[in-house]
């Protein structure tokens, strides 16, 4: 077998051509192959070239600070993007508002999985996952702007039930972050907290008829057959990182061994935070966690759960998981979310969506920024802000049961607590809860159809989703219904007599006893 060809940086930008679909590898902070984009980048500041990229990424990618996607987010340079979140690159993010480049979003397990179907020269992903979502074409079809007129998502019926099929097309270049190559280009991944969807990007663009370029740390004279990520032969180059900064193992963090499996913690390590709306949040959300169950927890609130169940020594009764891989173990926020520290496995990510998408996980946490009176959530776009979709799509739609967790009105709101009882001491400036979403990241509609049990936790109050709307089933000590609730409702939710007090426990800064 031939020796892998080593290049620079800059040497592997030039093999970029105008017009290409360049495709890479990475989950929001994690595995970034920045040393490769910020090349990129620099070539077409000093040069121009290349231009009229298409960009497809599946998970999101940067930190909020000009890295990952935002390298792409010149004029000129990118014509078109397919991801699936876009919060962490908000430079693309005004490029695509500002209608200067035309853009999708799609659910961001369907796009991991596409890869595998472009790989295998398959149509596309055909699915039920984004049906009743603005992902549907009778919706928006993930079109972002006006600039935006190709359908690539279709409607099908298959068997006489309704699919989505996402189409496939070809991808030119891939670019990969990985931790060691052998000498044949035979990649492994063992510093990386996910490894995310590296062997699926390689294998579609090679079947391509396009490249993959992979940044390393080091080449080394053998590595561990069990351990490669990326066969030699789908390798075209690799490059070794000279900057360090730009092979973080998650942008701006240490390196966390904790994180890959070169060691583990003791829980008593960890960090507890004190009590707060959003831990008041995590509380009530941590009752509803049941013995021997899979469980995802998205981004922001949601990480509260796993503190708290961490604090109150229950982590063990439960599997948490993580849409980038990892399964077991406590998973991380910030830079280092889609880490988990112990984790039991690391799996790929279309493989976990995989898992996702069958139903296979139990309850489901995620994040509430909008909600109406048909149940719909929006957390994907809000006036010239695009967020993006994520995993939410995938999961929200598939769980067996899931819970969305979030502060009953946002920008400002501040809370204390005293005797079990809860005080509003300064309302948000934003109602969550509004006549009709802006966009529908998850259909209500769509979970009635399903039979899908769907529960809203706030700090203050509690809703359930049911065949004839949302109704308002819990109330913190406290809280009058009326002026702190209602008042501050786009629509009257539905009560089956007075509503339930949410437990005193959850509003006193000690351990709830919930082991």
């Amino acid at each position: 077998m031939a020796k892998v060809k080593i290049l620079t940086a800059d040497q592997a930008a030039e093999l970029v051509a105008d017009g290409m679909t360049v495709s890479t590898n990475g989950f929001v902070a994690c595995d970034l192959p920045e040393e490769l984009t910020s090349a990129l980048e620099d070539r077409f500041l000093k040069t121009g070239s290349p231009k009229n990229l298409t960009y497809f990424y599946a998970a999101g990618q940067g930190n909020r600070d000009g890295s990952g996607a935002d390298h792409f987010a010149h004029e000129g340079m990118t014509d078109t993007v397919i991801a699936g979140h876009y919060n962490m690159a908000p430079k693309l993010g005004e490029l695509i508002m500002q209608n200067k480049i035309k853009a999708y979003n799609l659910p961001q397990g369907t796009l991991s999985q596409l890869y595998r179907d472009i790989a295998a020269k398959k149509p596309g992903v055909l699915t039920h996952v984004g049906l009743h979502t603005f992902a549907d074409p009778r919706i928006e079809g993930g079109k972002l702007n006006s600039a935006t007129t190709e359908d690539i998502v279709q409607l099908v019926n298959i068997n006489e039930e309704e699919r989505l099929l996402y189409k496939a097309f070809p991808i030119d270049i891939a670019l990969i972050r990985a931790t060691y190559s052998d000498e044949h280009g035979n990649i492994t991944m063992e510093h990386e907290c996910c490894t995310a969807e590296a062997t699926a990007i390689a294998q579609a663009a090679k079947n391509s008829g396009g490249t993959v370029i992979v940044q390393v740390e080091k080449v080394v004279k053998h590595v561990d057959p069990k351990l490669v990520k990326v066969p030699g032969i789908y390798v075209d180059a690799v490059v070794v990182t000279e900057n360090k900064d730009n092979h973080a193992q998650c942008v701006g963090c240490e390196y966390d061994g904790s994180m890959t499996g070169d060691f583990q913690i003791p829980q008593g390590s960890l960090h507890y935070p004190s009590l707060s709306p959003k831990k008041i949040i995590g509380r009530r959300a941590a009752m509803e966690l049941r013995k021997n169950s899979i469980v995802n927890l998205g981004i922001g609130i949601p990480e509260y759960i796993s503190m708290v169940a961490s604090e109150e020594g229950i982590s063990d009764y439960f599997t948490l998981t993580v849409e980038a891989g990892p399964v077991g173990g406590i998973p991380q926020g910030g830079p280092q979310f889609g880490g988990s520290v112990n984790a039991e496995a690391i799996l790929d990510q279309p493989a976990q969506f995989d898992f996702y998408d069958g139903g296979g996980i139990d309850d489901a946490f995620l994040g509430l920024a909008q909600a109406d009176e048909e149940g719909n959530i929006n957390v994907s776009k809000f006036g010239p802000r695009i967020a993006g979709c994520g995993g939410f799509v995938n999961i929200t739609q598939n769980a067996k049961r899931v819970y969305f967790c979030g502060t009953f009105t946002a920008g400002g709101l501040k809370c204390s607590t005293k005797d079990g009882r809860l005080m509003i001491e300064q309302e948000g400036r934003t109602n969550k809860f509004i006549r009709e979403v802006e966009q529908i990241t998850f259909s209500g509609k769509y979970a009635n159809q399903t039979n899908q049990p769907v529960m809203y936790i706030t700090e203050r109050a509690v809703f359930e989703l049911r065949k004839d709307g949302i109704y308002l089933t819990e109330v913190a000590p406290g809280i009058d219904i009326q002026t702190q609730i209602i008042d501050h409702m786009g629509f009257v939710p539905k009560m089956n007599g007075a509503p339930k007090l949410m437990d005193a426990r959850i509003f006193k800064d000690t351990p709830m006893g919930l082991s």
